[in-house]
C-alpha cells in the first residue's frame, strides 16, 4: 500500500489531508519563514536556511524574500539560480530548474492541480505534474508557469506570460497563453556580444584615466 506522499511523488491522484505530508509542510512553513525574516545582512544564514529548505541546491544561488513553497525538498536548483522578490513555486511535484537561470519578479511555478470534474475536486483528490526548466533560462516578472511544463535550454519568457505547454530551447517566448515569437539567432549573439565588448572598452578607459 503507497503513502499519500508516494502517490503525490509518482503524480497520481493523492490525499494533502496526511499526517506525513503535513509534517513536511510544517517544516517548510517553518524554514520559510525563518528565511523571509531574515535582513540584508544575514546573506550567508539565509543559504543556510534554502539548503535546509530545498531539496538540492547548487553554487551562487540567491533568492530574494519573500519566497513560499509547499514543501521545498521537492525543488533542485542549479548553479547560478537567481530569483527576485515574491517567488512563489508550489511542489507537490518535483521541480527541476538548470544553470544560470534567472527569476523576475513574482515568478510563479505550479505543479500542483486538480481534478476538473467537480464532485472528484470536492472529494479532496488532487495531482501534480512536474516542472523543468533547462540552463540559461531568464523568465520575466509576473509569470507563471503551469503543471507538467518543460523549459528548454537558452529561453527567454517575456513578463506576464502564462506558460501552459513546453517551449522549445533557443526561442523568445511570450503571452497568455505562452507562445513562441522567434528564435534566438545569430544576430542576438552578435548584437549583444558588441554592446559587452563596448562596456568593457569603456570601462577599461575609465580605470586608465582614474590611474
Amino acid at each position: 500500500m503507497r503513502t499519500e506522499k508516494e502517490k503525490m511523488l509518482a503524480e497520481d491522484l493523492y490525499i494533502a489531508n496526511d499526517e506525513e505530508l503535513g509534517q513536511d509542510v510544517k517544516k517548510s512553513r517553518r524554514l520559510s519563514r525563518l528565511f523571509n525574516g531574515t535582513t540584508e545582512e544575514q546573506s550567508d544564514y539565509r543559504k543556510v536556511l534554502l539548503k535546509e529548505l530545498l531539496g538540492e541546491v547548487g553554487e551562487k544561488y540567491h533568492i530574494e524574500p519573500p519566497f513560499h513553497c509547499d514543501y521545498g525538498q521537492h525543488i533542485s536548483i542549479g548553479d547560478h539560480f537567481y530569483a527576485n522578490f515574491d517567488c512563489v513555486i508550489l511542489d507537490v511535484a518535483k521541480v527541476s530548474i538548470g544553470n544560470n537561470v534567472m527569476f523576475g519578479p513574482k515568478v510563479a511555478l505550479f505543479t500542483a492541480s486538480h481534478p476538473i470534474d467537480p464532485i472528484v475536486r470536492i472529494s479532496g483528490l488532487e495531482l501534480g505534474k512536474q516542472i523543468k526548466i533547462g540552463d540559461n533560462v531568464w523568465i520575466g516578472g509576473n509569470s507563471t508557469v503551469n503543471p507538467g511544463v518543460t523549459i528548454g535550454d537558452n529561453v527567454v519568457i517575456g513578463s506576464g506570460s502564462v506558460v501552459t505547454k513546453d517551449i522549445p530551447k533557443n526561442v523568445v517566448a511570450a503571452g497568455n497563453p505562452c507562445r513562441v515569437i522567434r528564435a534566438i539567432d545569430e544576430n542576438d549573439k552578435v548584437y549583444w556580444e558588441n554592446l559587452q565588448e563596448e562596456y568593457w572598452l569603456e570601462s577599461k578607459k575609465a580605470k586608465k584615466e582614474l590611474l
